[in-house]
């Protein structure tokens, strides 16, 4: 491995945040734009079979099935920022063989993961379905999608690994352009393969399955080939494949955290499926398509995470403790930035953004309020996602766990059951996730201030090179 110092080590701090973090984004904003151009193209479905609004049923079984799709990219997404983060350090300590190791054994755990979703999306899929709706139509349709979703998931599990170790090594630019390629493959095969063009049969709800896995896969064959031939830093070898205890539990001692955090969101889901499918059948399918909307925003707040934690593992690792404390400033001030832009505009196009989908007048209504209310919570949603990327940059995954539950399960879920029960809770429940994430950056707050003086501080003077 290259001596020479990597540029995370020792260019400015502000500047690397933007230079790797506006590419992530990029690339995070269009993988939001192919999830919701998939409920654009499914909601404008012709009705067929005598059945009336197929396109709006086709959406909720969408939103029925997204809590597995989302699990899916918590353990690899969350497993991928367990290998980046330790990777980073690694490359730090100039630890060439420890490098090699980590990655090697994050694509055997991708492996792993893949395996088990396929079995649960064979076997499971019709099951987990039926715990959320007992409608025939949208249950069928579900169940469709998301078997080919869970069955050839291999691309999607896999990227997240690879993603991880281009942009742990600063080549985020290359991970970008393999998310990007999948995502305009997703976004030209959806209309083609849902609708039956240039003599592609119409595979309906299923080829918007079809698109996405195709744009998945596509992206893993080229973050692969980019690993491959242009990542020097990690030497790639079969060998380093074979799982190892101490290499797993390092992976997972910093991943667990961003996987439960990401399955919380799953979790969330899919109680708030059933809590608003309590009230009504266009509840559940408008926050389904607000959530889509607000990917875009979220999306770019996680690019900006996942740049933040492998420059603050690197100067964590290499002890670095000035350069730990810029990437805190400059980490909370862009991310909030960018939430606060997603706040303004939702207030603006909420409306525009609902009527894109042909959705029925009340449904769009209910779309509308989501996008209005819940959009409050971004300003607060900007703090708590840039210090969950900075609780595991220094090896604070209980923090970032105990953030995680409270703005994703411990208060949104009990709140919104309760706000459903009271009059005109087709409004009021959109108000639990502003108190979600308010409760959740005070809390995440205090806890910045007690890693800054038992983590940071403690930093041996002697041992900084900035």
């Amino acid at each position: 491995m290259n001596e020479k110092e990597n540029k995370m080590g020792t260019d400015r701090i502000d500047a690397l945040l933007l230079k790797t973090g506006l590419p992530i984004i990029v690339s995070m904003v269009l993988q939001a734009m192919y999830n919701i151009v998939d409920s654009m193209f499914v909601a404008r479905m012709p009705d067929s079979g005598g059945i009336l609004h197929v396109g709006e049923l086709a959406v909720n079984a969408l939103t029925l099935a997204f809590p597995i799709q989302m699990l899916m990219v918590a353990f690899s997404i969350g497993t991928g920022v367990g290998v980046g983060a330790m990777l980073s350090r690694k490359l730090g300590q100039k630890d060439a063989e420890g490098v090699a190791r980590t990655a090697g054994n994050g694509i055997f755990l991708g492996l792993v993961i893949t395996a088990a979703f396929m079995i649960f999306g064979i076997f499971g899929s019709k099951f987990y379905l039926k715990t959320q709706t007992s409608n025939p139509v949208i249950l069928n349709m579900g169940t469709k999608y998301l078997k080919i979703c869970t069955v050839f998931c291999f691309g999607n599990v896999l990227y997240g690994i690879f993603e991880k170790l281009l942009q742990s090594t600063g080549k985020s630019v290359l991970s970008t352009t393999a998310q990007i390629s999948g995502a305009l493959t997703n976004i030209v095969l959806d209309p083609i393969m849902i609708y039956g063009l240039l003599g592609c049969p119409a595979f309906g709800i299923a080829g918007a399955a079809y698109a996405t896995v195709i744009g998945q896969i596509l992206s893993f064959v080229l973050a692969f080939i980019f690993q491959i031939k242009r990542n020097k830093e990690i030497i790639m070898h079969a060998v380093f494949l074979k799982p190892r205890l101490q290499t797993v539990k390092g992976i997972y001692q910093i991943g667990f955290s961003a996987i439960v955090m990401q399955a919380l969101m799953s979790f969330m889901t899919y109680g708030l499926n059933i809590i608003f499918g309590a009230i009504s059948q266009q509840m559940v399918t408008a926050y389904g398509i607000f959530y889509k909307i607000q990917q875009f925003v979220f999306f770019a707040g996680f690019g900006l995470r996942d740049a933040i934690t492998p420059l603050t593992a690197y100067n964590y690792g290499a002890r670095k403790k000035k350069r730990v404390m810029q990437c805190i400033r400059f980490g909370l001030i862009d991310t909030t930035a960018v939430m606060v832009i997603g706040l303004v505009i939702l207030q603006l196009f909420a409306h525009p953004l609902a009527q894109v989908f042909g959705l029925t007048k009340l449904t769009e209504s209910l779309c509308v309020s989501a996008a209005r209310i819940i959009s409050f919570s971004f300003v607060f949603a900007g703090i708590n996602i840039a210090l969950l990327g900075i609780f595991q940059g220094i090896e604070c995954g209980n923090a970032s766990l105990i953030v995680s539950l409270l703005r994703l399960l411990v208060i949104p879920l009990p709140l919104t059951w309760w706000l459903s029960r009271l009059p005109l809770p087709d409004i009021s429940v959109f108000w639990a996730f502003f108190a979600a994430e308010g409760i959740a950056a005070v809390v995440a707050l205090l806890l910045l201030k007690w890693a800054v003086s038992h983590r940071i501080k403690p930093i041996d003077h002697k041992l900084q090179r900035s």
